[in-house]
């Protein structure tokens, strides 16, 4: 019966009875967050070690090899988008996750019973997953006038919104694994698999410039490449001197920034709709 009254009221609802049923996803993730506090806490141990500990290090080093503070300081600026996406990813991911435990348990299938289309179920998931990594990697913008990036509302904005942005990327990432391996084990491996090589070719940590051509090559299809790029060069803005932030461009021609998050949202709406496709089929 109270299937039927659902089935009903989305007939009559229509997309606004989709958006509703993806809000209250979304807001289980918040809910989730807001629960699981030591969580959060610990995965922000490994982008403040990154930043405070292996940014300082090799920030001295350069500054030793190359004669001039100046240089060091530069590098902890250049690597501080890096380490705000690398403070999402671990969050964002974990929507996939979520969603091989969930189908484990049988919650997934008790999701799947109520009256709403299963790609909204799944939009519902990635949205919240996003916001929950976004918020996360925002913490380790608390850090920013420890490495010279300056404590401005509106870069904070600007930045936060291209991670959410980065976020999202991730976040359908690990979704359309989710939705292709059923075991989490392997779920796991094969997640780590494409994460970490999407990392460390996104000139998170050292410039495109510095790789070989190969390598260079592969970091311009990784569409966080793009990301970063667009939040070092909103940083840029903001700091007079980003020695070693050269940015992304394409044989000679640097892409504008909208260009570069418009390429990034398209891999998204791409990668989700795939991801959608599968998740309404093997269900």
């Amino acid at each position: 019966m109270i299937s039927m009254t659902l089935l009903g009221e989305r007939e009559n609802g229509g997309l606004r009875h989709e958006l509703r049923a993806a809000r209250m996803i979304w807001t289980r993730e918040m809910i989730h967050l807001a629960r699981d506090r030591t969580r959060a806490v610990m995965s922000l141990l490994q982008p403040f070690l990154f930043l405070l500990v292996l940014g300082v290090g090799l920030s001295r080093l350069l500054a030793s090899v190359g004669g001039d503070s100046a240089t060091g300081e530069a590098y902890l600026v250049f690597l501080f988008p890096g380490v705000l996406v690398m403070a999402s990813q671990a969050p964002a991911i974990s929507v996939g996750a979520s969603i091989v435990w969930d189908r484990q348990s049988g919650f997934l299938r008790e999701m799947l019973v109520a009256p709403v289309r299963r790609s909204t179920v799944l939009v519902g998931k990635c949205l919240g997953g996003a916001t929950v990594a976004a918020v996360q990697g925002a913490v380790v913008l608390a850090a920013a006038g420890l490495v010279g990036v300056p404590y401005r509302p509106d870069l904070f904005v600007l930045l936060f919104a291209e991670l959410l942005l980065a976020s999202m990327a991730m976040t359908v990432t690990g979704a359309v694994v989710a939705v292709t391996i059923r075991r989490l084990t392997t779920f796991n491996t094969v997640l780590g698999v494409i994460v970490t090589p999407l990392l460390f070719l996104s000139g998170a940590m050292f410039p495109l410039a510095a790789m070989p051509a190969w390598m260079a090559a592969l970091a311009l299809v990784n569409p966080l490449t793009y990301v970063i790029d667009a939040m070092r060069r909103t940083v840029g803005v903001f700091v007079d001197d980003a020695g070693l932030a050269e940015p992304v461009s394409w044989a000679g021609w640097v892409p504008p920034v909208p260009l570069e998050l418009g390429l990034v949202a398209g891999f998204v709406v791409v990668v989700l709709a795939v991801a959608a496709h599968r998740f309404s089929r093997t269900e």
